[in-house]
């Protein structure tokens, strides 16, 4: 079939698995670019086929010639429907790891449930015996909770106060005013519920139970900060308040690994076009802004270029890991340069439907956004008829 973007508000409803292809391949070619990082050689990436979690497989495979085991939950594809992105994504990661003799396998389902875990489990146990690093990368609006059956929902709102401010249609450059209504405390607990440390724990102490944490095991999760003006609805609303405990919950984890002499962090990364992020109000305006300034200043980052800078210049730099004064790998350095901060709160307030071209990257923005689905690569024939019908090679598929 040939296959077209479909777009729908901050999601697109079809992906183009020779663009992942060519987006998987772009990332591996980057991480091979700048050399061998002495990281670790068996590894477990939870959430896995996109983003920061993808660019983690990705650096510890090809950079590290790391055995690696994917976990995620994506959608498979179907006579005349495509698969979503990061199926596609993990289909060209694991054909390239065959290629290049690296172990790799993937368990598709839901990460939040313990017969993934146990899945797992079963699958370290049998292949590759213990695991040296666990990267939890999960981005997800809901989870059911796996001992009381609840569903919880995430919400973005701030609290306290009503939060009204600038944002932009990135689809249509128009930007205009968004207001937003604060939380209840249900809202808190239910976002803390899908997106704070909780899941991350139970992870590391099933493994850890299991007994497939090797001597010396790290984990590290991805978390987020950002400027002053987006901190009402983000760092200080609903979602920084999942981030904190998120943060807080590295702290047990490493107190639980003490006996392996295990760690656990938190790496702050680099505001990036993301599915999540582009659902975020005011988010989109200020990276459009970000990344004009970033990019002229040389600084600029995509995933592949942050997770190859962490695992390189921050995990595994033959010393200790620098953090900051809560404990936390701080990767978002660029971004939060004094300089550019300043630059990008001087644009905000003088952005407008007509002047974003020329003081923001909207373009990028646009790009980037057409890439998660696998559109807009150079070297990708999009009027060529497409195979949606990929399987990924020993695709383990957890229903519960």
């Amino acid at each position: 079939m040939i296959i077209e973007p479909r777009m729908r508000g901050f999601i697109c409803l079809t992906s183009h698995p020779k663009g992942c292809e060519k987006n998987v391949l772009n990332q591996i070619d980057y991480v091979k670019s700048k050399g061998k990082i002495a990281g670790a050689k068996k590894v477990l990436v939870i959430g896995a086929s996109t983003g920061f979690g993808l660019a983690s497989r990705i650096t510890s495979a090809f950079g590290s010639d790391a055995a690696t085991i994917g976990v995620f939950f994506e959608k498979a594809p179907a006579e005349g429907k495509t698969a979503s992105p990061g199926y596609y994504n993990s289909h060209a990661f694991e054909a390239a790891a065959g290629k290049a003799g690296l172990y790799a396998k993937s368990i598709n389902g839901d990460a939040f449930s313990n017969e993934v875990k146990a899945q797992t489990i079963d699958l370290i146990k049998a292949d590759l015996g213990q695991i040296d690093l666990v990267i939890y990368s999960l981005a997800s609006p809901v989870r059911q909770h796996p001992v009381s059956g609840v569903l919880h929902r995430s919400v973005l709102k701030p609290i306290g106060d009503t939060f009204t401010d600038k944002t932009v249609d990135f689809h249509t450059g128009i930007v205009s005013e968004v207001t937003i209504t604060p939380c209840n405390e249900e809202d808190i607990a239910n976002t803390v519920a899908v997106m704070g440390g909780e899941d991350w724990q139970m992870w590391m102490d099933a493994l850890l139970n299991a007994g497939v944490l090797a001597d010396g095991a790290m984990t590290v999760a991805y978390s987020y900060i950002g400027p002053k003006v987006t901190e009402p609805v983000y760092r200080k609303g609903t979602i920084g308040m999942a981030k904190d405990h998120l943060e807080s919950t590295a702290f047990k984890i490493t107190e639980g690994l003490a006996n392996i002499g295990g760690k656990a962090f938190v790496s702050v990364n680099k505001a990036l076009v993301t599915q999540a992020s582009s659902a975020i109000p005011v988010i989109p305006l200020y990276i459009s802004l970000l990344y004009k300034i970033m990019k002229a200043k040389g600084t600029h980052e995509g995933c592949i270029e942050q997770i190859q800078r962490l695992f390189s210049a921050r995990l595994y730099m033959n010393g200790s890991i620098p953090v900051d004064e809560k404990g936390r790998i701080r990767i978002d350095d660029w971004e939060m340069d004094k300089a550019v901060q300043k630059e990008v709160a001087e644009l905000w307030k003088s952005a407008t439907t007509e002047n974003l071209p020329a003081i923001g990257d909207l373009n990028g923005y646009k790009s980037d956004f057409s890439n998660l689905f696998g559109f807009g690569f150079d070297g990708v024939d999009y009027a060529a008829e497409a195979n949606e019908m990929v399987e990924i090679p020993g695709l383990i598929t957890v229903v519960k």
